[in-house]
């Protein structure tokens, strides 16, 4: 039986396995799907409770909304946490979902006991430099002429390096190209203004903020030096793209299983 939820029109696709204390709730970045997360549900299922969606638009979750937002999205992950009574629960948030479980968390903060992002806050709450703001508006304007190939282009340029490997690269630009089109140009103008609501979400995370990224691209920790409460962890891995779950699966596990040993130390659950 397909695992459903239904929130403001739209089902959200879901897989729910193991039957840890802890629940490890996985979402995935722009465009892609909860597929991404393939070896860390296999790896980590025997030990914890572990849950992937597809957020409304991606995937296997419907399209039926007729308002796309980011803030919506973070909706879907609490609706999730609520309807399955989840408990315990580690967001790990990739690329644009670290902002998503950010709204989450700060929203709905009762259940959440860690917050992991994966490749992302590399230079947070910081607008773009001006030099690159008449690229945005290229971008966004392109996206209206020329959808598929725009999104190409776009992570080309800033989600995968000429060293990728050619699984990564081909898998992330067919899923680019076939991205829901109303849903993508509602939340793209989102994605490159999301800084303003990282200044004002992070000083209100409740949890330490751990960080895996990968260093394609530098990670700046000036801004989450001043911003994060309860301080931040930042582990880098060598990579030569966005998506480190599916470049670098072992390495990337090994990562993630220190960090949430980090967690269930500090909070005392076993």
């Amino acid at each position: 039986m397909p695992q459903e939820i239904k929130r403001d029109g739209a089902v959200i696709n879901y897989h729910m396995s193991g039957q840890g204390d802890i629940t490890l709730l996985f979402v995935h970045g722009s465009y892609i799907d909860q597929n991404y997360w393939s070896e860390q549900v296999s790896f980590f299922s025997p030990h914890y409770t572990v849950v992937t969606i597809d957020l409304p638009g991606h995937g296997k979750s419907g399209r039926d909304r007729k308002n796309w937002s980011l803030e919506g999205f973070a909706e879907d992950v609490i609706e999730v946490i609520k309807t399955l009574h989840l408990e315990n629960v580690i967001l790990i948030g990739h690329s644009i979902a670290g902002d998503v479980n950010l709204m989450a968390a700060v929203r709905y903060p009762e259940p959440i006991i860690g917050f992991i992002g994966v490749d992302n806050f590399k230079n947070a709450a910081t607008p773009l430099p001006a030099q690159y703001q008449c690229q945005v508006s290229t971008i966004l304007e392109n996206l209206k002429k020329d959808f598929e190939n725009t999104n190409e282009q776009y992570a080309r340029m800033a989600l995968l390096t000429s060293d990728a490997p050619s699984t990564v690269s081909n898998r992330v630009i067919r899923d680019y190209r076939n991205a829901y089109r109303p849903m993508g140009m509602a939340t793209m103008p989102e994605v490159f203004e999301i800084y303003k609501m990282e200044k004002e979400l992070l000083p209100k995370l409740h949890v330490k903020l751990d960080l895996i990224n990968v260093d394609y691209i530098p990670t700046n920790e000036e801004p989450l030096k001043q911003l994060t409460t309860h301080g931040f962890e930042v582990h880098h891995m060598e990579g030569a793209s966005h998506y480190p779950m599916i470049e670098s699966p072992e390495e990337f596990n090994v990562l993630l299983e220190k960090e949430i040993h980090k967690i269930e130390r500090e909070i005392h659950v076993y």
